[in-house]
């Protein structure tokens, strides 16, 4: 076979591949397959294999920047709807890259662009070279737009589900900053058990499944019920929906949180504090004998309260006091041996000690430390230890939803469903997505980052749904595809490049490998054919 270029008067010439053969002692030619539109690039290489110019060089090839991973979150983010709320400009091709990059890599701006150095970004998102500022702008950007980026979601959210949420879900969490000087950073309650770190305050809103709708960032200080107006203004003025039951954690729809449902014309379900509980059970409405396995129901004052007790939440909190008290006692033997021992040591300083690691964990009023001479002496309150165990695994689900809208099963199975938010909050803040460390000073940065690990956090739910759906969950099978599983199988898949000669270099994708053609059939995507 041979590559022959044929006049053809006045039009350009035609490239034909053809093979001689012999037929009655004679030469001839004929045309196997008219290669007038490849590239010149590929017609030279092809022309060069049939003279045998790379026989040397077989299977002589470098491996380029990585495709199938960012290849595969733009199909599904495609899918989603979110390259289309982002829009089509040069930092919403950005945005979509940091939404990426957030879900494939972590990491800040500047490690995101050294990252996009080894991913096919030109060739998968068609943006050029950017630097970690261009990102800084895209997320400015995110937070300019944020609420029509999340209208334009729900729309897409109503087309895949039919119907507006009835339930929303809402759950806060705090994420401490590094450094001193962010906006929005201050001092609060830090959830993250860092001390003398500025915080900031993340709200999330989800539907009944926990499919995240809309997030939002308060400063540092505010508190839990302070955060309930703005969720209520999102659902009425955002998503324009009238009727709805929204499920706060306890102590969040309190007395504030109320009144504000309440003005607006909205239903709450919500759980009762310890204190509440205690209140209720001194005043009459509750008694001790309604918690029990199953849900019982109270009424009063046009209030509903779902009474449950979870018999192995009890267990381990029983189990957890008495191996404090236990560490407490062994502590105290010690300290007696050691004084014991040494003339010159001081009862006294051990008793301060063990007085304050009984007040850090709780154990004030429980036990009694007193010093006898130069012994340390235990003794435990029964009386208080039974009445600090009495609510061990109770809780009360409060809610003002009418019986006819929801039962008392249903309306306690709602509460329960916050557990969703809390997951995804762990993803944003520990997990695949990484919402902290906050490294961002100026607000609108601050706000463009959570709103950009939000998007992450709708893609990867995505994710990991469509490779439950084929393969299971890790706990029913041990060996189920997870989604870090799935991005790192796809991380494999590159670009393959050959080098014609010294100006021209053909670029392909190799076929993927078993695992990854499971992968990309779960997932519903389609590489490309060239």
């Amino acid at each position: 076979m041979y590559v022959a270029t044929v006049p053809n008067r006045n039009s350009p010439p035609a490239i034909l591949l053809r093979e001689s053969f012999r037929q009655e002692g004679k030469v001839k030619n004929r045309t196997l397959a008219n290669l007038s539109r490849w590239p010149p690039a590929r017609i030279e290489a092809l022309r060069r294999a049939l003279r045998g110019d790379f026989d040397h060089l077989a299977g002589d090839f470098t491996s380029g920047l990585i495709f199938g991973l960012l290849f595969a979150l733009k199909q599904i983010a495609d899918q989603l709807g979110l390259t289309t709320a982002l829009g089509k400009t040069r930092l919403a091709k950005l945005a979509l890259f940091l939404v990426l990059a957030r879900l494939a890599h972590q990491g800040s701006r500047l490690s995101a662009v050294r990252w996009a150095q080894d991913h096919a970004v030109g060739e998968v998102l068609g943006v050029g070279a950017f630097n970690e500022d261009d990102l800084y702008a895209a997320l400015d950007d995110l937070c300019a737009r944020q609420e029509p980026i999340e209208q334009a979601l729900y729309q897409q959210y109503l087309k895949r589900c039919g119907a507006p949420p009835t339930l929303f879900l809402y759950d806060i969490t705090s994420s401490y900053l590094e450094g001193q000087h962010n906006a929005l950073g201050a001092y609060g309650y830090n959830r993250d058990g860092k001390r003398g770190k500025l915080q900031i305050v993340i709200g999330l809103l989800a539907d009944r499944a926990g499919e995240p709708l809309a997030v939002r960032v308060f400063t540092g200080n505010t508190s839990d019920p302070g955060t309930v107006v703005e969720q209520i203004r999102i659902v009425k003025e955002q998503f324009g929906v009238q009727e709805l039951v929204f499920v706060g954690d306890r102590g969040m729809v309190k007395s504030q949180g109320q009144q504000a449902l309440q003005a607006a014309g909205l239903r709450y379900i919500s759980a009762l504090t310890d204190p509440q509980i205690r209140r209720l059970l001194a005043e009459g409405p509750l008694q001790m004998g309604l918690f029990s396995e199953a849900v019982c129901e109270v009424e009063a004052a046009g209030v509903r309260y779902l009474l449950r007790k979870n018999a192995a939440e009890a267990a381990r909190e029983r189990h957890r006091l008495e191996d404090k008290l236990a560490k407490l006692g062994r502590q105290v033997e010690q300290r007696n041996a050691r004084v014991e021992k040494s003339p010159r040591c001081q009862p006294e300083a051990g008793s301060r000690n063990l007085q304050v690691w009984a007040a850090r964990h709780k154990l004030t009023g429980l036990v009694e430390l007193r010093l006898e001479g130069r012994t340390l002496v235990l003794e435990r309150n029964p009386a208080a230890i039974d009445r600090a165990l009495e609510l061990a695994g109770c809780y009360v689900v409060v809610s003002d939803v009418p019986r006819p809208q929801l039962s008392g099963q249903e309306v306690h199975d709602s509460y329960v469903s916050l557990q969703k938010v809390e997951r995804d909050f762990r993803q944003l803040k520990t997990g695949l997505l990484e919402v902290r460390p906050i490294w961002v000073r100026k607000e609108s940065r601050t706000r463009g980052h959570v709103f950009c690990c939000m998007l992450a956090l709708k893609l990867s739910r995505e994710l990991e749904h469509r490779l439950q759906a084929k393969f299971g969950t890790t706990d029913a099978n041990p060996h189920a595809i997870t989604l870090p599983d799935a991005l790192a199988a796809l991380n494999r898949l590159s670009l393959l490049e050959y080098q014609i000669d010294e100006k021209n270099t053909v670029t392909r994708l190799p076929k993927p490998d078993a695992r990854q053609k499971d992968i990309l059939a779960a997932l519903d995507v389609h590489l490309p054919d060239k």
